[in-house]
């Protein structure tokens, strides 16, 4: 029977203490796909498939030669990837 005591002692302390009474969502995570050597167009797509987006805005058959991050990664689904092509 604490519970609703706490939850209620919570509820106004917490604004005091300037933490949000919101929980973060957990964020899914990818590993980043290595889209080097590959067409824009083609790197547009593996991006896509792994939820990533770039605004990287290069001719669709220029070959991808660098990228950021780097392949391996783990990062976060959404995560804007810059590319670079030659």
């Amino acid at each position: 029977m604490a519970a609703p005591v706490a939850g209620e002692i919570l509820s106004e302390v917490l604004p005091y203490m300037e933490i949000s009474k919101e929980v973060e969502e957990i964020k899914e995570t990818v590993q980043m796909p290595n889209v080097t050597g590959l067409t824009f167009e083609e790197a547009k797509k593996i991006l896509k498939e792994a939820e990533l987006e770039t605004d990287t805005q290069i001719e669709e058959e220029a070959i991808i030669t660098d990228q950021l991050p780097k392949a391996g990664i783990q990062i976060t689904k959404g995560t804007k990837v810059i590319l670079y092509a030659n």
